[in-house]
């Protein structure tokens, strides 16, 4: 698939998988989801859930490390500054053919681009929040949230 193709379904995918509400017990269901889709594919994650500033999931299986807080920070960081996925932030810079980091001057250390957070999106609202899976390749970070998403909206 194409860059320019990846990105209209990243964007399909993030006007598509949009709640009517979001509470804590809502946060809860959604991780539980993605820890379950990913012990059914043998893998191992953390998986973080924010709303409003406020980590309402967070948890890391056996097998992940450390390192996944670091990423799922500055991953999350991409989605709250752009209001998109952070797939989605990827493709886009690298169908401009240009680094993120210079385009929007920001530090590595602080941001990363690379698939795995979601915006936590309200219909008719905008974005709350983020989902963000770490552990995995960036594809996959991102797709096992659209598939815990699907799941959740009943899509």
């Amino acid at each position: 698939m194409k860059v320019s193709e990846k990105l209209t379904e990243t964007l399909n995918q993030e006007q598509e998988l949009q709640f009517d509400e979001f509470t804590n017990g809502t946060a809860l269901k959604l991780g539980l989801k993605l820890i379950e889709l990913a012990k059914q594919g043998n893998k191992s994650i953390a998986v973080d859930i924010m709303k409003n500033g406020q980590r309402l999931f967070y948890h890391a299986m056996d097998g992940t490390s450390p390192d996944q807080e670091h990423w799922i920070r500055r991953k999350s960081n991409v989605v709250n500054r752009h209001f998109h996925s952070s797939f989605y932030v990827k493709l886009y810079n690298e169908s401009k053919n240009r680094s993120y980091f210079d385009a929007y001057s920001v530090n590595p250390e602080e941001y990363a681009v690379h698939g795995g957070s979601f915006p936590l999106i309200i219909k008719n609202t905008g974005v709350i929040g983020t989902i963000t899976v770490s552990g995995l390749s960036q594809e996959e970070d991102h797709q096992l949230i659209v598939d815990g998403l699907r799941s959740m909206l009943h899509l």
